[in-house]
């Protein structure tokens, strides 16, 4: 996926962040354009994670999908297509002159041009049966081994709860992941995967987590907002016409922008509160046939300085 002319985002930000789904099919020439979308992002440090369709870049599971083709594929064809194993992190090396760094399962830590320390924990392993890449069965789970101090997290799936209702009204979203960012409480957590759950949530914790944490006992509901969901931007047969119309309003401004817009510094009037607030975004752009752009996140927080 690529902007438009009448799509790309026009300001400026310290970090840029793409939370996985590089490609849909894995393919070299998808990679090279999956490349070129951060370059047209205006931040000098720009973040990146694989999903589950980038499934080359999980060399085993690549290896064991052409090994499972019956007839054998030939070689030659399949390197056309898809590159020699773990070409793709070539292309990202080259790619780090403008900026793009691509990050493995861990801690990153960065220091920002703006004179802030960053430090990310990155995941890029989502629930799932069959043949993608970066997946693990749902019933074994994951360990996300996420520290307490670090500022953002980024996956490609989403935390069971948060923003995660697939199309089927099904939660897709992992209770492992929850947990640790439960724990850790980062100040941003950030992911896609469920494309129909974009939106963005301040979640405050209460004060004494439960033993196995859930969406259902260690979220302060009363204290926790919907900053924006797509209910609140697409028209509805229900709507009152004062709500219809406030829709309309809303999605203009953000088109103006480019971006979905929300701040949440000392001095807003939803500051976030470092250790007991964690904002959620499911940042995720590609959407329905329908609506097939939903659009990237803009979101300002403080951090600490780097020493």
């Amino acid at each position: 996926m690529e902007f438009g002319p009448e799509d790309k985002p026009t300001k400026v930000a310290d970090v840029a962040i793409h939370c996985g789904d590089l490609t849909e099919e894995s393919r070299l020439e998808e990679f090279r354009a999956s490349i070129r979308l951060p370059e047209d992002i205006q931040a000098p440090l720009k973040l990146v994670i694989a999903g589950n369709h980038d499934f080359t870049m999980d060399i085993p599971a690549f290896k064991k999908k052409v090994a499972d083709v019956k007839p054998p594929l030939d070689p030659e064809l399949v390197r056309k297509a898809y590159g020699d194993y773990g070409e793709w992190r070539q292309m990202f090396e080259e790619a780090k002159a403008a900026g793009i760094v691509f990050l493995d399962e861990g801690t990153h830590q960065f220091g920002l041009d703006n004179g802030a320390a960053l430090t990310v924990y990155a995941s890029l392993w989502t629930p799932s049966f069959g043949d993608w890449g970066f997946r693990y069965p749902p019933d074994e789970g994951h360990e996300f081994s996420i520290a307490k101090g670090v500022d953002v997290v980024i996956t490609h799936g989403p935390p069971k709860g948060i923003m995660d209702y697939s199309n089927d009204r099904k939660r897709a979203g992992c209770p492992n992941l929850f947990s640790a960012i439960a724990r850790a409480r980062p100040r941003l957590h950030c992911f896609g995967h469920i494309h129909e759950g974009w939106g963005a949530k301040l979640v405050t914790w209460r004060d004494h987590l439960t033993e196995t944490p859930s969406h259902f006992t260690d979220i302060d509901n009363d204290k926790s907002i919907v900053v924006e969901k797509l209910t609140g931007l697409r028209p509805s047969k229900f709507d009152l016409p004062e709500i219809r119309q406030e829709k309309v309003e809303k999605v203009e401004r953000f088109r103006e922008d480019r971006c979905c817009v929300s701040s949440h510094c000392t001095r807003d009037p939803d500051p976030l509160e470092h250790d007991k607030q964690t904002l959620f975004v499911n940042a995720a752009i590609e959407g329905t046939e329908e609506h097939p752009l939903q659009l990237p996140w803009y979101v300002e927080f403080e951090l600490p300085r780097a020493d």
